[in-house]
């Protein structure tokens, strides 16, 4: 599965966080979010976060994207240290990196399957030729390339979140991060997402971290955090997978 010129079989990233601790501030008041967390997730694996609203899971999320910095702590993704980062070389990182999968996909209604997923690139060098490669192997991955020409209106939800994720590997980042990416759908349409998932990570070995608040979504991960108060209060290793469409 992979088109002449362009690969999607990088080695992907690994993630380190030691003592990590995240409030935010609103007026006089402090916030804690994340506690003097430790974590490690290992290259090509499939992690989910699970856990109560307000347990720090989508800040814990944002924070190995590199969309946010912790207050204390470090992050290290793929040997790059987060926090050694300007603003505009984390930006530069994120793009080349991290591709993002969200609950409410993130399409323009008014472009097309194929310029939605081809925006990350027209921030690279690449040619017009190029783009094109590289976003029709991101759309036919994803099982879309006959739909490159479709508005995001002219779509079912499973397929505007297919577009979603084919914008995100379009780049081939060493990390996928999903916040909640099957939470607006119905449960056959959310199977076929997380089999598309699942492909990228078995297949084409992307690191995955996944919020979510469904237990059969969390069944696909290799292994499953919990957090509660933002401490991470346990921990399952996944020894099968369960099919969330059978």
């Amino acid at each position: 599965m992979e088109a002449k010129g362009y690969s999607f079989m990088r080695q992907t990233s690994s993630i380190v966080l030691r003592s990590v601790y995240k409030e935010y501030r609103r007026d006089e008041f402090v916030i804690p979010v994340l506690a003097d967390l430790d974590l490690e997730v290992a290259e090509g694996e499939y992690l989910a976060l699970m856990g109560p609203s307000g347990s720090g899971k989508t800040t814990l999320l944002n924070l190995v994207a590199g969309l946010d910095r912790s207050t204390k702590g470090e992050v290290t993704v793929h040997g790059q240290v987060l926090g050694h980062l300007s603003e505009a070389e984390v930006t530069r990182w994120r793009a080349n990196n991290v591709g993002f999968i969200f609950q409410t996909y993130n399409l323009i209604p008014v472009l097309t399957a194929f310029e939605n997923v081809e925006l990350p690139l027209l921030l690279t060098s690449l040619s017009r030729r190029k783009r094109r490669e590289h976003v029709m192997t991101a759309l036919r991955i994803v099982g879309l390339e006959k739909r490159e020409h479709h508005y995001p209106r002219q779509l079912s939800g499973g397929q505007e979140q297919r577009v979603a994720i084919a914008r995100a590997i379009v780049t081939d980042p060493y990390l996928l991060v999903a916040d909640e990416p099957t939470g607006d759908l119905d449960r056959t349409t959310a199977g076929e997402i997380l089999d598309l998932l699942e492909l990228l990570n078995r297949e084409f070995q992307k690191t995955i971290v996944m919020v979510t608040h469904d237990p059969l979504a969390a069944a696909r991960a290799s292994r499953v955090l919990h957090l509660d108060k933002g401490r991470l209060v346990d921990e399952v290793i996944q020894e099968t997978r369960v099919s969330i469409a059978s």
